[in-house]
């Protein structure tokens, strides 16, 4: 019964989905009041709904209802109740109705804190928000349906994905959906925006909360999928370009991208076409990841194996969504004219070569992703497009702008004189010439990669200190902490892009990595730590089997850590996975896999020690907290409330 409570529930939102797409956007056509803010409350009851439906299907996961198709084949009475969450959103079906959930939260949002909004301005936000809802409710009501009951409930289900039972792989997806879907309301915005004909500076701070929270979000899920593909799947690597890890990364460039273009417009009311353009592109990608993970024509391990039939029903959807925006675009660009002029040397200048560089990293990204389904379909040639391709074409773009970003912070609007600009920043141009020539020092004979990955996120971290005690003027440092947030903000951003530079590049040149057969008792050595396999054991799991290694790792004659690498075998599903052991630091990761038993004896044992490894994450931890620092600046929270515009009610007829 709750089932069903629940397939109804999703019916009515799908209901409500359509009328908020039409009375509100008829009514600011019309200049009709009561017709407009109907959109506020259709919006908070279609998040009510929804969010009942996915409470239904979580409590059918809770319970084990095996008697929902759903549920049987992704879930287990004996897996762990955090799982049986995780499994809600661990499988096609489910995780579309959180990705029509986090859409109406944010419609919901949008419509509870809109207040400053003009009218006209938020029933065409609201509107286009609720179409873009209509259309993927429409997707899981006739082809992706959560709800669809076994004639005979089995009486014990098929288990979740084991690669997808765990920790950092329960969190990810809600993260990246966040990320992901956020980006719709700067999509909402642009179009609104379109079909009025008018962006300014108000409407730039309308719009740049929303993409800031959608790129924080976006930060979060990505690092967590970094995270959990360094620990779980025993690779031993931090990012693989996977098209499912480009599917968001694209999103993610593109996004801040439309956070720097968007400051433009907002100062100086300049850049207007380029920022929308930028608004819908950044959906746009968005929905390129949902088909990518969802059509089946890209093969991922973290990708749904889904029928091809879904992937041309989203397929139509982003057709109908990017290359109808894209043609509104095309007929009202030429309306958004710019008033703002400024030099090319200037902080402007500084944010269109930061806007060029980021787009244009995302291109290379969807053509290395894309390419090999492009050769298939075109020339019926099966291409692998792989890390040396990726490497080489996108690196070159992140070092010229990771060499941009403290200039451009600095140098002042509309106008700047070079050699004026460079003087708060020759101190962190010379410490990062001293870190740079001690670190190639210290790596005589290795890759060049660790002095310019460390030498550019020394200069980053650098660069953002300069530019606070820059702001301060001849203040001095006391006012450092009366600085607005959003320049804090910024700083914390770019400094920890900064230190996720320094672990890349450290990390990939430094690593040892260590393969061989070790034996009961025997210890070998790496990079300087003594490594000893003292036992192998069979221990039975929740829900699985696992071979779990006791190994010993010291230094110098004293013991560092005792890991426990493990390979398990998920009996349901007849799965086997790989549980690393990582003894971790801030300095180095130990990092340990157990592998099979050999014919002659022993193990295979791959063994790591991984300079620097946490650093990158700790740097996507900064940049989400930069954002978070950013979003709280009171100037976001009260918008452009001042810019708003009167609107005469008409009667409706």
């Amino acid at each position: 019964m709750i089932a069903e409570f629940g397939h109804f529930a999703l019916l009515l939102a799908f209901a409500v989905a359509i009328y908020q797409m039409i009375v509100p956007m008829i009514g600011a056509s019309k200049g009709w009041l009561g017709w407009m803010d109907s959109a506020r409350p259709a919006a908070l009851a279609q998040f009510g709904l929804t969010a009942l439906s996915f409470a239904a299907l979580t409590v059918a996961f809770v319970t084990s209802d095996f008697s929902l198709k759903l549920v049987y084949e992704n879930s287990h009475t004996a897996k762990p109740m955090i799982y049986k969450i995780s499994g809600v959103w661990g499988n096609h079906e489910g995780s579309m109705l959180l990705w029509v959930l986090i859409l109406a939260l944010f419609g919901a949002a949008a419509a509870a804190i809109g207040g400053n909004l003009p009218p006209t301005l938020r029933a065409r936000v609201l509107a286009v928000q609720a179409s873009i809802g209509a259309a993927f409710y429409a997707f899981i009501i006739f082809t992706s349906n959560p709800f669809l009951r076994l004639q005979t409930p089995p009486f014990d289900g098929r288990d979740l994905n084991p690669l997808l039972q765990d920790p950092g792989l329960a969190f990810h997806p809600p993260f990246l959906y966040l990320g992901y879907v956020g980006l719709s309301m700067a999509f909402s915005f642009a179009i609104a925006a379109l079909i009025e004909g008018r962006v300014d500076a108000a409407w730039a701070r309308w719009v740049r909360p929303w993409t800031l929270a959608a790129w924080l979000f976006l930060t979060i899920g990505i690092a967590l999928g970094s995270w959990w593909a360094y620990y779980e799947l025993g690779w031993g690597g931090f990012w693989f370009w996977d098209p499912v890890e480009n599917a968001s990364f694209m999103p993610w460039l593109l996004a801040a991208a439309l956070l720097h273009s968007a400051i433009v417009v907002e100062k100086r009311e300049a850049l207007k076409s380029w920022t929308i353009l930028l608004a819908i592109m950044a959906f746009g990608f968005s929905m390129i990841g949902t088909f990518i993970v969802r059509s089946g024509v890209i093969t991922s391990v973290h990708s749904f194996a889904s029928d091809p039939a879904r992937g041309v029903f989203i397929l139509g959807i982003l057709a109908v969504f990017t290359g109808g925006g894209l043609t509104l675009y095309a007929a009202r660009a030429g309306e958004m004219t710019a008033k703002g002029v400024f030099q090319p040397v200037s902080r402007e200048g500084a944010l269109v070569l930061n806007n060029v560089l980021l787009a244009v990293s995302a291109f290379v990204v969807f053509v290395g992703t894309m390419w090999p389904l492009f050769a298939e379909l075109m020339w019926d040639r099966k291409l692998s497009v792989g890390p040396p391709f990726f490497n080489k074409a996108f690196t070159p773009f992140m070092i010229v702008l990771a060499v941009a970003l403290p200039f451009g912070a600095i140098m002042p609007w509309k106008r700047a004189v070079l050699s004026r600009s460079l003087r708060p920043l020759r101190m962190p141009l010379l410490l990062t010439a001293a870190a740079m020539l001690l670190i190639y020092a210290v790596s005589t004979g290795r890759s060049a990669i660790a002095v310019i990955g460390a030498g550019l996120g020394v200069w980053l971290i650098l660069g953002s200190a300069a530019d606070l005690v820059h702001r301060t003027g001849n203040s001095g440092l006391s006012r450092l902490w009366r600085l607005p947030r959003a320049d804090w903000g910024k700083a914390v951003a770019h400094a920890g892009l900064g230190v996720t530079f320094i672990g890349v590049g450290l990390l990939t040149a430094w690593q040892t990595e260590d393969i061989r057969v070790a034996r009961i008792d025997q210890p070998f050595e790496v990079s300087g730590y003594q490594i000893t396999l003292r036992a192998v054991d069979e221990v039975q799991g929740p829900n699985y089997v696992s071979t779990m290694a006791r190994m010993d790792v010291a230094r110098h004659g004293r013991t560092v850590a005792t890991l426990f690498p493990e390979k398990r075998v998920y009996p349901v599903q007849a799965m086997p996975t790989t549980e690393a052991a990582i003894n971790n630091g801030i300095f180095r990761d130990i990092y340990l896999v157990i592998g099979d038993a050999q014919a002659g004896g022993g193990w295979a044992v791959r063994s790591y020690v991984k300079p620097f490894a946490n650093w990158i994450w700790l740097g996507c931890i900064l940049m989400a907290l930069g954002g978070l620092i950013s979003l709280s600046d009171r100037r976001y929270r009260v918008a452009a409330g001042a810019r708003r515009a009167p609107v005469k009610a008409v009667p409706a007829e």
